[in-house]
């Protein structure tokens, strides 16, 4: 992967390049007036620029006192490689180190993807913007945050895939129709599943009939890569009536839902104690379920 360095700069000392990449996206590309895309903040903000092994300006994002992100651009030659995600990063870290505790952005929706793996979470309706929709997320930065609807509860499974870093526990009533068949879930899923390095996602399922009744995507998965997804059925009556749901992961992260029947609850990337907790709670009862080796075949 080509080499890239990404730094926190003042806006007087990097104009150029920052004003450079962004032109190229976002006047030139998405045809945003000139008047909109720079405006009178840009001296007040703390600003990324992300450059490649030459020096050369590769993307750019700014950090406003609001503590909205913003003007995140990456040249197309760039896109993929990390660079976004790495300009994100120092701007979080810099919002942590001034001690703020959340920050919220107005996202593309062709980027929303990108924002979700990240954990920022959705809220409010779909807005146009320059002529472009948008959408409004927030991440908080010292705690859980709430989910409250199924957009945001896709958006904290997603992050929780993105984020694990060998293995992902879910506890599930029947595979959670209406977010763990949605698209960006099972992509989210799909991709952990490839990533090699000794990936393990395991569900555990109060019912296992009915996924299997309504040809479950993440089956189809699990059938093609069986030693990363294994899936199994709780035995233990105790069990059958356990009312929550949630997903922990192993760089302590986790989504919990006291009602597994509804999307509400709260996720939290850097909820370690809690994330333990529930992998610990999730590992009990899977020793004692029994593996649901009728799903292994579909008939597809």
């Amino acid at each position: 992967m080509p080499a890239f360095t990404v730094e926190t700069v003042g806006f007087a000392a990097c104009a150029d390049d920052l004003l450079r990449v962004r032109e190229v996206v976002f006047v030139h590309e998405q045809q945003v007036p000139p008047e909109l895309e720079r405006d009178a903040l840009d001296p007040q903000c703390l600003h990324v620029v992300a450059r490649d092994a030459d020096g050369r300006a590769i993307g750019a994002g700014r950090l406003t006192r609001e503590r909205q992100v913003g003007r995140m651009a990456v040249l197309r030659d760039w896109r993929g490689r990390g660079v976004g995600e790495a300009m994100l990063a120092a701007l979080v870290a810099a919002a942590r180190d001034r001690g703020w505790r959340e920050l919220w952005l107005n996202a593309q929706v062709g980027a929303l993807d990108f924002y979700r793996r990240l954990g920022f979470l959705p809220y409010g309706p779909r807005f146009m913007e320059a002529g472009i929709e948008h959408q409004a997320m927030r991440r908080k930065l010292d705690g859980a945050m709430a989910v409250e609807d199924r957009e945001a509860a896709i958006a904290a499974v997603v992050a929780l895939a993105h984020a694990t870093r060998r293995e992902l526990c879910v506890y599930s009533r029947a595979l959670d129709p209406g977010l763990l068949d949605a698209p960006e879930v099972v992509d989210a899923l799909r991709r952990l599943a490839v990533r090699g390095g000794g990936i393990l996602i395991r569900f555990l399922l109060q019912d296992a009939a009915t996924p299997q009744r309504d040809d479950a995507p993440l089956l189809v998965l699990a059938q093609r890569l069986p030693s990363v997804l294994q899936l199994r059925e709780v035995d233990d009556p105790v069990d059958r009536n356990y009312p929550s749901a949630y997903a922990a992961n192993d760089a302590g992260g986790y989504y919990f839902r006291s009602l597994g029947h509804r999307f509400d609850g709260e996720t939290d990337l850097g909820g370690a104690g809690r994330a333990r907790q529930l992998r610990e709670e999730f590992m009990r009862t899977w020793e004692r379920s029994r593996p649901c080796s009728e799903l292994r075949a579909l008939g597809l």
